[in-house]
């Protein structure tokens, strides 16, 4: 059997005031549901029962005064067992507890407690001491309660520490965070700034290419009257005076044949003594002199004469 329902029929029957009483009822779960339909049993007794945990919205049953729970398993209370703010009155004998929940500090309003016979934690064990008489559960509620609220500000404090201790690292994280985006915010700049400058380079090389594109054309343009007007280029000569030189060359031997003949005519003939004949044999003798002057004439008109 796991409901008193199942055993002792229903609930309210069970009801006394503001009394209800489900020890013995061979539980094995506590119903919850059926409890909180009853906010007038302010005093619920569940002991001699199998319970071996309580269900985390049993701790909504805030109406209840005086609890009652020896003699069961129980391994843990809820962690939010804190919330019965209005209990009085509560008795865990006979459990396999070791530890309360933090929140049981909450329970500003609890007068009497039992925690014997129960594996508590040495510190904890300590702090409860016995609970034989009514003075001694008294004590055991209030020197618990103080235990668990130094623990529970020891816990608040260790969460403290963690959450400084956390937000300091997260600190560090974001300044480190901060200096790595400073810094590839620099080198984004630094290579903006190096590419802008290899730009204007090359804008500047292209400009000064354009440049002398320009001035190459007006450079040839002044050097051509150059060649004109100072130092003239070898061209071949006009059509016209490639003729005349041509017909030049056809006469040149007729023309000193020509000479030849008058300069033999004006030497060894009747003529030589004419005025034309005897300039002419002064001019060559004149000539002839002054060739053999030199060495080389001399030499080759010394061969003709004797030929």
């Amino acid at each position: 059997m796991t409901k008193a329902g199942s055993k002792g029929g229903n609930l309210r029957d069970k009801l006394d005031g503001n009394e209800l009483d489900l020890s013995l009822s061979d539980l094995n779960e506590v119903p919850v549901k059926e409890l909180a339909a009853l906010p007038k049993a302010t005093i619920l007794d569940l002991s001699c029962n199998k319970l071996s945990s309580l269900p985390s919205d049993f701790c909504g049953l805030t109406h209840l005064v005086k609890l009652d729970l020896s003699k069961n398993k129980l391994q843990q209370l809820p962690a939010d067992f804190g919330r019965l703010i209005n209990l009085q009155h509560l008795d865990l004998l006979n459990n396999r507890l070791v530890t309360l929940p933090v929140s049981f500090a909450q329970l500003k309003n609890l007068k009497w407690l039992d925690l014997k016979d129960n594996p508590l934690d040495p510190v904890l064990a300590k702090v409860a001491g016995d609970c034989l008489d009514e003075k001694q559960c008294k004590q055991c509620a209030n020197k618990v309660l103080q235990h668990m609220k130094a623990v529970q500000a020891d816990q608040e404090r260790e969460r403290q520490r963690r959450l400084e201790v956390e937000r300091e690292a997260e600190k560090k994280r974001e300044a480190k965070q901060r200096a790595k985006e400073a810094q590839e915010r620099e080198l984004r700049k630094r290579e903006k700034a190096e590419e802008k400058e290899r730009r204007r380079k090359e804008y500047d090389a292209l400009k000064a290419s354009k440049r002398e594109q320009e001035k190459k054309p007006k450079k040839e343009a002044n050097q051509a009257p150059k060649s004109k007007s100072g130092s003239r280029p070898r061209k071949p000569p006009p059509r016209k005076h490639t003729r005349s030189w041509a017909v030049l060359k056809l006469l040149l031997p007729l023309l000193l044949l020509c000479v030849a003949g008058g300069l033999v005519a004006c030497r060894v003939t009747a003529l030589q003594q004419q005025p034309l004949c005897t300039s002419v044999n002064t001019i060559y003798d004149n000539a002839v002199q002054g060739l053999r002057r030199h060495e080389i004439l001399q030499w080759v008109l010394q061969t003709d004469s004797q030929q």
